[in-house]
């Protein structure tokens, strides 16, 4: 593939202005969302040959998501599209302000092996719905995948809105020396900086979804049984390769001993008295990530309460408990992308809170046990996402928006939050012709100091309605620039006339600027559409 014509078609293809219009956007989602459903069976098997999935879980964490994210997607595109209405200042009336999200250009995905469906087409739907040409860099880590993906993207879309790029050797190397008006990628956090290096040499933004170790908290209050179901649902959850994962226990000292038997009964109780003849059971993406995992357990210290057991040629690794590893270990300084839990207590939540402060920040942050101790927590322990009573569960929802804080990474994505992130915020100042003040600062400033001495008469205040009388335009545009600081006013010109001694009055709780007139009556001019 010749990837610097590629980019340079799709490039021209934006400048037309094709994607701007909403019908566009919409066909192209129509078009992913049905490709999806056709190949649902094909998907399922190729997310099985890669990772090993059941049919049920890759429709719980693949499949299904991405259809609700298009649907979700359809269903708002119109909302939010339409530019937003936010106040004018008082000294720029009769001004109007608008913001309007606009697609940024041609923007570049890559992403992982571990969700390899998921984590290509969210981002693709989020880049689509904002009206952006796509250029899609999948893992070889899941071929199978890749190769589905393929067909998918090129039954739906012509190369010059979304193309994929096959695994090539210096594919990504060579898609890094282009210029893209946004990079978006999930992955780790090594190749994540490399990222974030060259997209700086172009000043390209980037969106980075990178994980880390997140950790689990288990309180002295927690419901244990409830606890260790769903400790051990999102562990074991694609053999632990899922960002979200809880990574490590931190569990309060009086309630560690029962929440281990828990655990084992919940391992067992979901995948049987041996995991690995489980029909349903994930497995690991290749080899060497299992060797991967027999060196962490191998040096972890600590005590194995159960599992352990590694096969390499097999890809699997058994649901494994360690307690009290080595805090300096291999096992609790990386991210273990593995159904392996390190299990570590403490006697205070605050002992917990400084443990968790001297690392990095993480992804997610779980709390198990009462409310108000998980907000205290979470007061003082930044995190990207938080969940309190569950697992991974947070991501579930496109009304939350996703992503990382420090070394977990940058940017938000999801439902509104990924339209956002593919679009350019841009402001519009809507001057008007209707009225202006020709005037010299200098003159301003001379109206404003005579206004200023003779404020007794010229300026009064009732039932907290302020009235200013001006004797002329001049004094006119000083009172403009005096309100310049005063909230909460809105202007919109309506003339009438009243009595000079009714000029005072209450009058819808306004402000009113008065002009008097040589025949004792004054036109009142109601200051209501600005700030």
């Amino acid at each position: 593939m010749d990837i610097p014509k590629l980019i340079a078609a799709q490039r021209a293809y934006f400048e037309t202005g094709a994607t701007h219009d909403i019908a566009v956007r919409r066909r192209a989602l129509q078009a992913l969302q049905a490709s999806v459903r056709r190949h649902e069976e094909v998907l399922c098997s190729a997310l099985r040959a890669d990772l090993g999935k059941s049919a049920v879980e890759s429709y719980m964490t693949e499949i299904g998501i991405v259809a609700g994210e298009i649907r979700f997607a359809l269903r708002n595109l119109k909302r939010w599209m339409r530019p937003r209405r936010v106040p004018t200042p008082l000294f720029a009336w009769p001004a109007r302000s608008r913001v309007r999200y606009e697609p940024l250009g041609v923007v570049l995905v890559v992403a992982p092996w571990n969700y390899p469906l998921q984590l290509t087409l969210l981002p693709l739907v989020g880049a689509l719905a904002a009206g952006n040409c796509v250029v899609l860099k999948p893992s070889p880590g899941a071929p199978a995948t890749a190769a589905v993906l393929s067909e998918i993207v090129g039954e739906c879309f012509p190369e010059e809105l979304v193309a994929l790029v096959p695994h090539a050797p210096q594919a990504v190397e060579e898609l890094l020396t282009q210029r893209f008006d946004h990079i978006f990628y999930t992955g780790g956090g090594t190749f994540g900086r490399e990222i974030m290096v060259r997209a700086a040499e172009r000043l390209t933004p980037v969106t980075l979804e990178l994980g880390g170790k997140s950790p689990c908290v288990v309180g002295a209050e927690a419901d244990l049984k409830l606890a260790a179901r769903r400790i051990v649902w999102g562990k074991t959850l694609n053999a632990g390769q899922t960002c979200v994962a809880p990574d490590f226990l931190l569990v309060h000292e009086s309630v560690c001993d029962r929440l281990l038997v828990e655990l084992q009964r919940a391992v067992e109780r979901q995948w049987g008295s041996d995991p690995r003849f489980a029909v349903d059971y994930p497995r690991m993406v290749d080899g060497a990530h299992a060797r991967r995992v027999a060196e962490l357990l191998s040096t972890a210290g600590g005590e194995t309460v159960c599992g352990g057991e590694v096969l390499e040629e097999e890809r699997y690794v058994a649901p494994t408990i360690v307690l009290n590893p080595d805090p300096q270990s291999r096992l609790m300084r990386e991210e273990i992308f593995a159904p392996v839990l390190p299990v570590l207590t403490f006697a205070e939540l605050s002992e917990a809170a400084d443990a968790l402060l001297a690392a990095d920040r993480p992804l997610a942050l779980y709390y198990f046990g009462d409310e108000r101790e998980g907000r205290r927590l979470c007061e003082r322990v930044p995190s990207g996402g938080v969940a309190f009573n569950d697992v991974v569960m947070q991501v579930s929802s496109r009304r939350l928006p996703f992503g990382g804080v420090g070394a977990s990474g940058m940017g938000r994505y999801h439902g509104e939050a990924s339209f956002e992130c593919f679009s350019n915020c841009r402001s519009y100042f809507l001057g008007s012709k209707r009225f202006d003040l020709p005037l010299p600062l200098c003159a301003l400033s001379q109206a404003a100091a005579r206004l200023a001495a003779a404020a007794d008469g010229l300026v009064a205040a009732q039932h907290g309605v302020r009235y200013v009388a001006v004797r002329d335009e001049l004094d006119r545009a000083a009172v403009v620039a005096q309100l310049l600081l005063v909230d909460d006013v809105r202007i919109v010109p309506v003339n009438m006339t009243v009595d000079a001694d009714d000029a005072l009055h209450h009058r819808g709780d306004r402000p009113h600027v008065v002009r008097h007139h040589d025949d004792g009556h004054a036109a009142v001019q109601l200051l209501e559409n600005a700030v």
